[in-house]
């Protein structure tokens, strides 16, 4: 009988069993939560409750035979790969490709491409997810790097929870910021109006903290740098909506939407230590063409 193993990362932390599960593996929640019921799902060795809330390093297991559970197959999807060895692979991720299978998205994944690529990948976060360190929005491009072994995923991992591996981020924000640099610092949680948003509470949340610097101004948007400090789900889109000013072009936490092709927000540059040679390593992507396009189209001169 098939297995799942999954371990909870900081990005997953303080959310209900059921909706992580729901949100990680191509189950819906409903049939999460009837496993859960007949004890079938194992938190840490025990039969959990379906509203218990994950925290970093959560062990989650269950064996299923649900139909809707298919077999994640390889494809030979071309993969924009900025560098790569024996132990992990970066790649600059589209715009419009989710990274893993879930629920409404079983293929056409990273995951998928990378099947086809690479000979192994990390199973730390089980069958759904092999090779997956964190992940980037289905509709934000940029820079992400996957594991080839579990030893590289453990520390690639720990590095992220204990910020060493850092990411910055290129958006295009709504209305002109005044201030040339600034610090949001505001703890993140679902929303309690919509489970599926993320947004700025004390309730439920886990600290965020986001750094960004402005790079140019138009007329009635803002090009700027943004550093996270820590990684929350939806981390940036959900505090340049805190301070008034949500990225351009998105569908669920925007205001000024331009067509359906999702928000302005590319992960331009990645850095961590190489988990063999301890080396410090640094990577960097051009901003996507729709993006500079914009740009000139408000006669600004930044390139990416």
């Amino acid at each position: 009988m098939p297995r799942i193993e999954l371990v909870v990362d900081e990005e997953n932390a303080g959310i209900r069993l059921d909706a992580y599960l729901a949100e990680n593996t191509p189950l819906s929640r409903t049939a999460i939560q009837k496993l859960i019921e007949k004890g079938e799902v194992f938190l840490n060795d025990s039969l959990p409750n379906k509203k218990v809330k994950t925290e970093v390093g959560d062990r989650i297991a269950f064996d299923y035979q649900e139909k809707v559970m298919t077999q994640i197959l390889p494809q030979d999807i071309p993969l924009d790969i900025v560098y790569e060895d024996e132990d992990l692979i970066v790649i600059n991720k589209p715009k419009d490709m989710v990274v893993h299978p879930a629920v409404g998205n079983p293929d056409s994944t990273v995951v998928n491409a990378l099947l086809y690529h690479c000979k192994e990948l990390s199973d730390v976060n089980g069958y759904y997810r092999p090779g997956i360190v964190h992940r980037i929005d289905k509709d934000t491009s940029g820079l992400l790097v996957c594991a080839k072994n579990n030893i590289a995923h453990q520390i690639l991992s720990e590095q992220l929870k204990d910020k060493t591996c850092y990411r910055k981020y290129y958006a295009i924000v709504n209305g002109v910021l005044e201030i040339g640099e600034g610090e949001i610092d505001a703890p993140i949680g679902r929303s309690e109006k919509n489970r599926q948003q993320m947004c700025v509470t004390p309730k439920n949340s886990k600290e965020a903290i986001t750094l960004f610097n402005v790079l140019e101004r138009y007329d009635d948007s803002t090009l700027v740098d943004v550093e996270l400090k820590t990684g929350r789900t939806h981390q940036i889109r959900v505090h340049m909506q805190y301070i008034n000013h949500p990225v351009l072009n998105d569908p669920r936490y925007g205001r000024k939407i331009l067509d359906d092709s999702g928000q302005y927000l590319h992960a331009y540059l990645l850095s961590f230590i190489h988990p063999r040679t301890n080396e410090r390593m640094e990577f960097k992507t051009d901003m996507p063409e729709y993006m500079k396009e914009y740009i000139r189209n408000k006669g600004g001169k930044f390139s990416g």
